[in-house]
């Protein structure tokens, strides 16, 4: 596989259009290939990495500007909230480090613009190898604005903007607003839906006008984009007037088009995506051929620490078959067992992907969540359960630091996406990585088995509870059972229908508390105290031995009970 050269910065610039970004102090030239995006943190120590954009949050002043450059001279660009104070010495500057100074609108925020940017990187990488850069969507956008000669968006089924023309600042503040945010907010999309829009949109063959009537001039032209009966997204057209009818065929044609680029888009990213998983698969599993995947990925090999996140969800509930009054499956009307049979396959077919599509949007906002941190992190899905491999700074703590990092991102996607991440222990070289992806494994099943979501937890918090599992793997697959007066007690209740084994449990979780752990049990203390005598005489237990406690505290956690 060849790679795609990364994008210039004048392609940027150009793709984004003057609404986002503008030039205020150019170094002569805008063809420097841009590598990522970083954000200026005054707290932390400047590491750039050559071709990156700088976003310089907080920093005004032309001095400031100028000290910035010299701090980062391998950057192919520096972001600056407008107004930029542009001085002879920050064009010198430019001119001397080869670093542009770009404005940035003070209508966006910095989230805004950084996603925007590494979104545009990403819709890049998507294109085969030496392909024009006029086959992307942006370009397509900005060949459609040509032809109808209004700004134009291409969005997706849920109203998030894949590409967008220039000549935006021509239209209203709405379409400021979706450009800025890359989605169509929230009241025009309500606005929209009672007007039915959505509804004419997806049914009509052709493209429809619609009349916002939100005080503003400007209106709307859409046509779906379709492949067969799939609803791929749709084309917007910011317009003063209905279309006339050579401009709405050449809407229409522009639509299949669109159309065809999505399902490329689609079929590329699903391959990228199925290499990225082999290739970080082959990092995480060792051996001979880990070097070369990691070098493949471009990732780093040392210093890092693995994360195994997976969706806590759990999966829908399979409809039984209704019964007819016979006891059989209802073989009247249209519907019999098979017609529903096939209908419920059909349904989990539709959950199934419906579960896959969650993870893999899940696991991309992971990405982007651990690329934004360094640049020479990856993940990707593997099967249920998303990994990251995330480079680490010297300075200790590095697990602890690690969790953070997770909490942080379980804290964001918490409103969309219920989660667990498994952090393993510090890999300090390549041959490392595979005992850290096995220690992020275990503490992610810990989570699971604790039956929590929204938590975060490292290796070494959740050593013992791991290691209990996994004694528990071994005596499950050796088929052994517990032993001793565990054994007898589980006998006894399953012979006569007590609770001694449940009141053992409770008295040992409460440390010898009989008042605590009667109230556990739900019963009077004297009642707790006469149930602790039966069991030590049924089971031969003696409770005031450590070492005995302790055997039956193991064989509870190991064993359960129910054997």
């Amino acid at each position: 596989m060849r790679d795609r050269p990364r994008a210039s910065l004048g392609r940027i610039i150009h793709d984004l259009g003057t609404t986002v970004l503008d030039v205020a102090a150019s170094p002569g030239g805008l063809d420097a290939e841009v590598t990522g995006v970083h954000i200026y943190d005054p707290l932390d120590e400047l590491i750039v990495p050559a071709g990156a954009i700088l976003l310089a949050v907080g920093v005004q002043g032309a001095a400031d500007i100028c000290g910035l450059l010299a701090r980062a001279p391998h950057a192919a660009g520096v972001v600056v909230k407008l107004p930029v104070d542009v001085d002879e010495r920050v064009r010198a500057a430019a001119r001397e480090t080869g670093v542009a100074v770009l404005g940035l609108t003070r209508a966006a925020s910095w989230a805004q613009v950084a996603a925007l940017l590494r979104s545009l990187l990403a819709e890049g990488e998507l294109a085969e190898p030496g392909e024009s850069a006029h086959g992307d969507l942006f370009s397509l956008a900005n060949a459609v604005c040509a032809l109808l000669d209004a700004p134009v968006t291409i969005e997706d089924r849920s109203s998030r903007v894949l590409a967008y023309s220039g000549r935006q600042d021509e239209a209203d503040r709405g379409r400021v607003e979706t450009v800025l945010g890359r989605q169509v907010p929230e009241r025009y999309l309500r606005l929209l839906d009672e007007q039915g829009v959505f509804k004419r949109l997806y049914q009509s063959q052709e493209p429809i006008h619609i009349e916002l009537d939100d005080g503003s001039p400007i209106n709307r032209e859409a046509v779906a984009v379709r492949a067969g009966d799939e609803i791929l997204g749709s084309i917007w057209v910011a317009v003063r007037d209905p279309l006339n009818a050579q401009r709405r065929r050449a809407l229409s044609d522009a639509a299949n088009i669109v159309a065809l680029r999505l399902l490329r888009e689609r079929a590329g990213a699903d391959t990228q995506r199925r290499l990225r998983a082999d290739l970080l698969s082959t990092v995480l599993a060792g051996g001979a051929d880990a070097a070369e995947a990691a070098g493949r990925l471009g990732i780093a090999t040392t210093r890092l620490c693995v994360l195994a996140a997976q969706l806590t969800t759990p999966p829908p509930a399979t409809p039984s078959v209704p019964r007819s009054p016979s006891g059989g499956a209802d073989g009247g009307g249209v519907r019999g067992a098979g017609g529903l049979a096939a209908e419920q396959g059909v349904d989990h077919a539709a959950e199934s992907a419906r579960a896959e599509s969650d993870r893999q949007r899940f696991c991309d906002a992971l990405a982007l969540h651990v690329a934004a941190i360094h640049p020479k992190a990856a993940a990707a899905l593997v099967g249920s359960v998303a990994y990251a491999v995330l480079p680490m700074s010297p300075g200790g703590d590095e697990e602890a630091r690690a969790v953070r990092v997770a909490e942080s991102f379980l804290a964001r996607v918490g409103p969309r996406h219920a989660a667990n991440i498994g952090v393993g222990r510090l890999a300090l070289s390549l041959a490392q990585v595979a005992r850290s992806r096995a220690d992020a494994d275990r503490a992610l099943r810990v989570l699971r088995t604790r039956g929590v979501a929204g938590r975060a937890a490292g290796y070494s918090a959740v050593h013992f509870e791991s290691l209990l599992l996994q004694v528990a793997d071994v005596a499950a697959a050796e088929e052994q059972a517990p032993t001793g007066p565990y054994r007898r007690l589980l006998d006894h209740d399953a012979e006569h229908g007590t609770e001694l084994a449940a009141t053992l449990e409770a008295y040992l979780d409460a440390f010898g508390d009989v008042s605590v752990a009667a109230a556990r049990v739900h019963v009077h203390p004297n009642t707790f105290r006469y149930r602790l005598r039966r069991l030590a005489e049924i089971g031969g237990l003696d409770l005031g031995d450590p070492d005995a406690r302790l055997t039956v505290q193991l064989q509870l956690r190991i064993f359960g009970r129910r054997h």
